[in-house]
């Protein structure tokens, strides 16, 4: 299919770089490291060749969202959003932004929004998980009541809101001892993000601000397989659990969420989520360059799905949710 839009598309800048360099092994490292710092040569020819007409690119995780300091939060947040203006105005028929955010401040993670809507013209956000604020063990996330005015400005402002991975803190990690394996994309990602999402479902958040858009990656980080059991496990029993939501959390996922194909390019999984979702709140993506653009554009050409819905989730969807007519 030609004319793809893929929306997980990493960068960094030089004081990320290293948030990235954990994730690989030496002897893939340098690979890696080529193309994250690469926007404008190596990334536009694979684009070419795999028929992708634009990426809209975010900063590379946990970046921002791991450096517990207010002030320097917002700084190396706002150097990533100006650099990334640069660059996508090099080339704003292939290249989209999506905003990097102090979430350690609800008060400048608003500011910084509004000013890369407004300003330098980015499509949305895309934020690293949870936020380490004061030290490296308090976490934050963003159901807490002082992100109530963030959430009125992105509804206000309409646009997505990418809630993308991190690994827990090593407090948190604990189930993960002695496995280590399962930390990253194999497993931790996933359920890190998962319980994030479900947090803001319960929260009552989307009572509040309906029309709030949330895109997940990795088809919804297992949680389109997850909804029906864990509305069935609350509902059955009467008032089994107590929360501010006023829906079953499969009402908020099926009208608040949107899911991408990063990083996981597999048949059956995009039809199961399909038949959760509709083809309508699925888009296509990469998660470049920590996967290939080859291997995710090649399967998603070949997938055996109707060519409607290939052309929705390989661009249509895309287009009208980030607004990129």
């Amino acid at each position: 299919m030609q004319g793809k839009i893929a929306l997980e598309e990493h960068f960094a800048i030089p004081e990320t770089l290293g948030d990235s360099r954990g994730y690989f092994p030496d002897r893939v490292w340098s690979e890696i490291k080529s193309r994250v710092l690469d926007i404008q040569d190596r990334r536009l020819r694979e684009m070419d060749e795999q028929g992708i007409a634009m990426m809209l690119l975010s900063l590379n995780a946990p970046a921002v969202q791991a450096i517990p300091d207010k002030a320097r939060a917002a700084e190396i947040a706002r150097k990533a959003n100006d650099y990334l203006s640069e660059q996508v105005r090099k080339r704003p028929d292939r290249f989209q932004g999506l905003a990097a955010l102090p979430m350690q401040d609800p008060d400048g993670a608003t500011r910084e929004l509004e000013r890369c809507v407004k300003e330098l013209g980015f499509r949305g956000a895309l934020v690293n998980g949870f936020s380490q604020v004061g030290d490296a063990e308090t976490v934050v996330h963003y159901d807490l009541p002082q992100y109530r005015p963030f959430w009125a400005m992105a509804e206000r402002l309409d646009v997505p809101f990418y809630l993308h991975p991190r690994n827990p803190v090593p407090r948190d990690a604990k189930i993960y001892d002695g496995h280590g394996w399962l930390m990253g994309p194999i497993w931790a990602f996933a359920h890190e993000t998962a319980v994030h999402a479900l947090r803001l479902m319960g929260s009552g958040l989307f009572d509040e601000h309906p029309r709030l858009n949330i895109v997940l990656g990795h088809l919804g980080e297992n949680l389109p397989y997850a909804m029906w059991r864990i509305d069935n496990a609350n509902g059955w029993i009467e008032h089994r659990h107590n929360y501010p939501a006023r829906k079953p959390m499969r009402d908020y996922f099926c009208t608040n969420f949107h899911i991408t194909t990063s990083g996981n390019f597999h048949t059956q999984a995009l039809i199961d989520a399909m038949l959760v979702l509709g083809a309508d709140r699925i888009m296509f993506s990469v998660d470049w360059p920590f996967e290939n653009i080859d291997h995710a554009a090649r399967w998603f050409d070949a997938c055996p799905i109707s060519e409607p819905d290939r052309a929705k989730i390989g661009r249509e969807n895309a287009v009208k949710l980030f607004k990129l007519a």
